[in-house]
Formats: C-alpha cells, sequence, structure tokens
C-alpha cells in the first residue's frame, strides 16, 4: 500500500490583507531589472567613448571568450546543491553593469581627486590601482552576494553556493573590464601599426583572458566563502555571521592589492607573483571546495538511510544521492523516459532538496540548528515527496547502473564449510 504524505503539499495563502504594492515581489523584481538595464547603458556609454566604436566591437568579441567556460566552471561546482539560474543571472548582471559601473567612476573620481591633491598623477595612479581599485572593485562585487544573502537566503546552500555566486559576480565585472581594456589596446594597435600576434591587443588577450581570466574570481569567491560560512546555522555563535563575510572582503581586497601592485615589484614582479601566488591559491581553494562538495555527498550517504526505514525515500535513493555521476544518469534517464527537460528539472530539485535534508540531520546530531528544524524538516519532506513519481525510479535507475559489481563468494562460504589451507594463496604474490 503507497504511503501517503501527512503534510500539505501546498501552501494556500489566508485571507488576510495584502501587502503594499511597492512590497510586492514583481514590483521589486521590476526596480532591480531596470535598475541594472540603465547601469548597462551608463557603463556601455562609458566604454564605448573611451575605446571608440572599433574598439568596443573587438574587446567585446575578445572579452566573452572566458566567459561561457568560467561560468561553467562555477555552475559544475555548485551541481550537488545547484541553486536557480535566475540568482546566477543577476549575479553575472550586477557584476557587468551596476559594480562595473560603480568602480569606473568610483575609481577615476578618487585617482583624479589625488592626483590634484598631490600634484603626483603618476603616484596618483599606482595608488589607485594598488589601495583604491581593490577596495571599491570588490565592495561592488560583494553588493551583489550580499542581496542574494538577504533576500534568497534560501538559496544559499553554504560556502561552495557563495563561491558559484560571487564567482559569476565577477565574472560578469571582468567581462566588461576586459572590454575596457581590450578595446584600448586596439586602439593603441591603430595609432601605432602593429598588427598580428606582436601587437598589443594579443598581448593584453593572452595575459587576461589566456592567463589570469581566473583573477578576479578568485578574488570575490573569498567574498563568497565568507557569506557561505554565514549562511550555516550557528546557534550558539551569532557574531560568527557578521565576522566570516566581513574577514572573506577583507582577504578578497587584499589578495586584489597584491595582484595590482605586482607590477611595482620590479621587472619581474609580475611573475613571482602569479607563479608564486596567484596560481597556488588558485588550486588551494577550488581543492577546499570540491572537498566540500564531497563532504556533501558523503553526509547525504551517511544521513539519508534513516528516512528509507521511515518510508520516505526508496532503499537506493542514500547511494545515488551521494554519487555525482548517479546523480547525472538520474536526471540523463528522466530527461528521456519520464518527460524530457522538466521531469529532469524535477530531479535536479528532489537532489538537491534531499542533500539540504541530510545536511539538516547532520547539523540537527551535532547540536547546530535552531527552533525551527522541524519545520523546515517537514517543508523538505513534503518537497520530496512531491517529486517522488518522475525522480525514484529514476534514481534507482541510476543506483543500478553505478553499483559496484558484488563480489564473488567463495563455495566453502557460501555452504558453511571451513576455508581449505590455500584460501588466500596467490601463486604470483612474490
Amino acid at each position: 500500500m503507497a504511503i501517503s504524505s501527512p503534510y500539505p503539499s501546498s501552501h494556500t495563502p489566508g485571507d488576510g490583507p495584502r501587502p503594499p504594492w511597492w512590497r510586492r515581489e514583481w514590483v521589486r523584481h521590476g526596480a532591480l531589472a531596470a535598475l541594472l538595464a540603465l547601469s548597462g547603458l551608463v557603463i556601455l556609454a562609458l566604454v564605448r567613448r573611451q575605446t571608440g566604436t572599433e574598439g568596443f566591437l573587438v574587446g567585446l568579441a575578445l572579452a566573452v571568450v572566458p566567459v561561457p567556460w568560467l561560468t561553467a566552471a562555477f555552475r559544475w561546482l555548485d551541481r550537488v546543491r545547484p541553486g536557480p539560474w535566475r540568482n546566477l543571472l543577476f549575479a553575472f548582471a550586477w557584476g557587468a553593469c551596476a559594480a562595473a559601473l560603480i568602480a569606473i567612476v568610483a575609481n577615476s573620481f578618487a585617482t583624479h581627486w589625488i592626483a590634484t591633491a598631490t600634484a603626483d598623477p603618476s603616484g596618483a595612479d599606482t595608488l589607485g590601482a594598488t589601495v583604491i581599485a581593490p577596495v571599491v572593485e570588490e565592495s561592488a562585487k560583494a553588493a551583489a552576494v550580499l542581496l542574494v544573502f538577504v533576500f534568497r537566503r534560501r538559496d544559499f546552500t553554504g560556502p561552495v553556493g557563495g563561491a558559484a555566486i560571487a564567482g559569476v559576480t565577477a565574472t560578469g565585472f571582468a567581462f566588461t573590464e576586459n572590454i575596457l581594456y581590450l578595446g584600448n589596446a586596439f586602439g593603441t594597435d591603430q595609432s601605432i601599426g602593429t598588427t598580428g600576434l606582436v601587437s598589443v591587443t594579443a598581448a593584453t588577450f593572452f595575459v587576461r583572458a589566456v592567463m589570469s581570466p581566473f583573477a578576479h574570481p578568485l578574488f570575490t569567491v573569498l567574498t563568497g566563502i565568507g557569506f557561505g560560512l554565514a549562511a550555516l546555522p550557528r546557534r550558539r555563535r551569532p557574531v560568527l555571521r557578521v565576522l566570516f563575510p566581513v574577514g572573506g572582503l577583507l582577504l578578497a581586497m587584499g589578495m586584489h592589492a597584491l595582484w595590482n601592485g605586482s607590477a611595482a615589484f620590479g621587472q619581474f614582479g609580475f611573475l613571482v607573483v602569479y607563479g608564486g601566488f596567484m596560481v597556488p591559491a588558485f588550486g588551494l581553494l577550488t581543492w577546499l571546495l570540491i572537498r566540500s562538495r564531497q563532504r556533501e555527498l558523503r553526509v547525504a550517504r551517511e544521513e539519508l538511510p534513516v528516512y528509507v526505514q521511515a518510508g520516505w525515500l526508496g532503499p537506493a535513493e542514500p547511494f545515488a544521492l551521494g554519487s555525482l555521476r548517479a546523480r547525472r544518469l538520474a536526471r540523463d534517464h528522466a530527461r528521456r523516459f519520464f518527460g524530457g527537460r522538466p521531469a529532469a528539472r524535477a530531479v535536479v530539485r528532489y537532489e538537491s532538496d534531499a542533500t539540504e535534508l541530510a545536511l539538516l540531520r547532520h547539523r540537527a546530531r551535532a547540536g547546530r540548528v535552531g527552533t525551527d528544524f522541524a519545520v523546515r524538516e517537514r517543508e523538505l519532506l513534503a518537497a520530496l515527496w512531491q517529486r517522488r513519481d518522475s525522480s525514484r525510479p529514476a534514481l534507482e535507475y541510476a543506483a543500478r547502473m553505478t553499483a559496484p559489481p558484488p563480489r564473488p563468494v567463495p563455495y566453502w562460504q557460501r555452504y558453511g564449510h571451513p576455508a581449505p589451507p590455500y584460501a588466500g594463496y596467490n601463486p604470483y604474490r612474490s
């Protein structure tokens, strides 16, 4: 007999008064979209004014090259509990439009003011690049992470999710900045008559899009990790919810300042900072984030069997939900046999909710949840129950396809006989 869910499948709003029009969701979304569109038009005009139309088009064509694979890398990193695409679209738009506009205006104003006050334009440029720009740019990019943290807290799934949002924001910012740098480089080539691989444009593209496309994302990911740590329930130390984001932002500013100031460290300063600090930091941070993702998979495998015993999940689901390969097979199977893309999206949502349920229970056993544990657990179980028809068969299929082959049982163990003297002997072992 099928088990029926004791929890309501949907929430019916009450008959209370409707919120004022300025607090409705569509109004907030419309205002935000208008702000980003206006910022995009202004930054477009400013960049085009500095580079010229031809330089702008060349810079745009070259700057878009690293964007798809950077975005795909952050989406791949966050595929255990992927956030909605609308969050990533907002993050990219904020970085490319609003953050870039704030940075270009504030940096220009600050550098001009310092040059006027000190009568030293070269010193003002150095100070602006190493002190002003890191503070302004990282603060502008962090604003997008803060907005998601405040208004989409449930979509903020921890350090990995925070890193994905921050990384996509920085990718958008670097995209606009690269248009400016590459467009100006093209204008320099036009004025001095250089072309091909020895041009300023080719050198700028190699440094910014080939050698260091991860620079801006690396800085801002530190801020995202800080917000991700702050999003984790910490009943006994709420002050950490402030210290983690602030600490991540300060680290991002410091790393950004070191990167911008590398040119002042001598003839090989850039290569020393790049090879001795940036590349190792990038590798270490990537390893830590992947390890955190693997921990989430392990927690899902260990915590979900209790819901199998209660009848909420199928017997094979904890194994499948603890494997990235099985999750991918489940999505593909649902897409082919259970309704195309909508079914695959339902499986993705099912996998994400199940992982969050496992992490919630893991934190509860460690005493790190608040009074809303039971409410959130019921919400997640109800969400899983709604999607069980298409998700459970897909996950069971994936579990069968990825399960390790059974080890053969020796005949003496199968029939209860004692092991012969030669059991375990390998004549080829030296």
